[in-house]
């Protein structure tokens, strides 16, 4: 049995669902986003948009008054015939392209995650 790689990432990410509006030239959309970190997101779609277009995201973090309005582009895509088990979710990953706005919800996701601790 072949073993596969290792996933490494730039940024952590956690599960979430979020609410999320995407838009580009002409095309506007809203889906939920189940995994989130500083350097983009994956959005559940029954349509996904095709690799490599660029949009704009939109959301809130939960408990957070702050719009976080970043600028991506669709990395990879995972079409909803891929896999008839249904064991991939279909839908497409955003990779953010502003490292300010990266930044800025690196820092919103470190006090989001504290908050939480603190909770739990």
């Amino acid at each position: 049995m072949e073993r596969k790689k290792p996933i490494r990432r730039r940024f952590k990410r956690c599960t979430v669902r979020l609410l999320i509006d995407y838009w580009c030239e002409g095309r506007i959309g809203s889906d939920y986003a189940t995994t989130l970190g500083a350097g983009g997101l994956f959005i559940e779609s029954s349509e996904p948009w095709e690799a490599g277009i660029a949009l704009t995201v939109r959301f809130r973090l939960p408990g957070d008054d702050a719009l976080h309005v970043i600028p991506g582009r669709v990395a990879w895509v995972h079409q909803p015939k891929q896999d008839p088990s249904g064991a991939r979710a279909p839908g497409m990953a955003i990779e953010f392209t502003d490292n300010a706005g990266s930044a800025t919800l690196a820092r919103a996701l470190e006090s989001w995650a504290e908050a939480f601790a603190a909770q739990a």
